[in-house]
């Protein structure tokens, strides 16, 4: 299989079969973010070990293209065993990197949603909102 056609496979069994679906009761974090270009929308859950900066248990559920799903589930995969503050140093590149494929710029946004809200929710819960 060429490079490019694998990790289009990769993306549509992500977003047919996303990993880590569903939602995490009780969650130590949890934040909803949506896309609001094309109207994507997300929502992780994460459960902190006790340390209170060790990511645990990683869910999310959600409705959008299949680039905003896959990166989600990807990402979902990822982030179990990471800290918090490696969670804040993830950046753009980390996102499109897990897909594994060139995006139009119309499609960078779809790619990074996942990893805007897990952000997000981070920085809220480390604000105590």
């Amino acid at each position: 299989m060429q490079g490019s056609k694998m990790y289009q496979e990769v993306i549509l069994d992500h977003y047919r079969n996303p990993r880590r679906w569903g939602r995490l009761s009780p969650a130590t974090v949890s934040h909803t973010g949506e896309n609001a270009s094309c109207g994507d929308e997300l929502t992780f859950d994460l459960r902190l070990a006790e340390d209170g900066e060790t990511i645990e248990e990683v869910t999310f559920t959600g409705e959008g293209c299949a680039i905003s799903i896959a990166s989600a589930s990807l990402l979902a995969e990822e982030l179990p065993g990471m800290t918090l503050s490696e969670v804040h140093d993830l950046d753009r590149e980390d996102a499109l990197d897990l897909l594994g494929v060139e995006l139009t710029p119309i499609r960078i946004p779809c790619a990074v949603l996942a990893e805007k809200v897990v952000q997000d929710g981070v920085e809220n819960y480390e604000e105590g909102t």
